[in-house]
């Protein structure tokens, strides 16, 4: 993947006259490969951040500031941002516009991108219907679900195809994304059909961990470990009767006094 800095992205930072240079930019020489995912991740966020600020009407905001929204130090905006290059100026922080841009462009994120659902459960109606997906740019443009009876079903303007189709009907729309909403026990198959119907990208809300060639990038969203990943940190021992329910192995509850055990 190559970067490149618009012609029509101008430097906003500095006073005229200034014998300072404004930013620099996206670096001529960036290596997508060098780059840590976890750094990725933050890109997103610091979208998120600059585009509200833009919407509020700030037009410059230093690392601190933006870190101060994010709960990230400032040094690590710094040092996020400078793996693709120099964006702001020193005592004078970052042109809103100009990094939102500059931000996007890295993700690309400048332009819409097809993407495919996989399984038709009530999961994948809820995502096929968020709203969200489609005002930033994500449109469900093709569905796949293994259930037969579902195959050739229409949802708005769009057919339900089996599984057998996905090559044909991907290649057809030119999709190399994917959100994949089916069961556990079926995961793994349908991540290899995508795979396989070259596909480079899978969000996983299948609550089990897919196996994927390197070159297939896959994120694995599961609100059930996120809850339990959040409920080490509540203090729940006052809070009334629940507090003393603990959960058997079967998933049943009895009391901790024993009334009920």
């Amino acid at each position: 993947m190559q970067h490149r800095v618009s012609d029509s992205l101008i430097d906003d930072f500095g006073d005229s006259g200034s014998e300072h240079s404004g930013p620099a930019g996206l670096r001529a020489d960036l290596n997508q490969n060098g780059i840590p995912d976890i750094v990725i991740r933050r890109l997103p966020i610091y979208a998120r951040s600059l585009k509200y600020l833009a919407g509020e009407g700030v037009e410059t905001v230093s690392s601190g500031e933006l870190g101060m929204r994010l709960g990230v130090s400032a040094a690590q905006i710094r040092r996020d941002l400078s793996y693709f290059g120099e964006f702001g100026k020193q005592g004078k922080g970052y042109n809103v516009a100009y990094l939102l841009e500059q931000v996007n462009g890295i993700l690309q994120l400048d332009h819409d991108w097809p993407v495919a659902l996989v399984g038709l459960g009530h999961l994948g109606r809820a995502l096929l219907h968020y709203e969200g997906l489609s005002e930033h740019g994500f449109n469900i443009s093709a569905l796949f679900d293994h259930n037969p009876e579902k195959v050739g079903q229409q949802i708005g303007d769009l057919t339900i195809y089996g599984m057998s189709d996905m090559p044909d009907v991907l290649s057809s729309l030119n999709i190399q994304m994917a959100i994949m909403a089916v069961p556990a026990r079926g995961a793994q198959e349908a991540t290899d059909a995508l795979v396989a119907s070259g596909v480079s990208a899978i969000l996983n809300y299948a609550p089990i961990i897919v196996q994927v060639p390197h070159n297939v990038k896959i994120r694995h969203i599961d609100p059930v470990v996120a809850l339990q990943s959040m409920t080490y940190y509540i203090d729940d021992s006052a809070k009334g009767s629940r507090a003393g329910l603990v959960r058997n192995g079967n998933g049943s509850e009895r009391v901790r006094s024993g009334k009920l055990d």
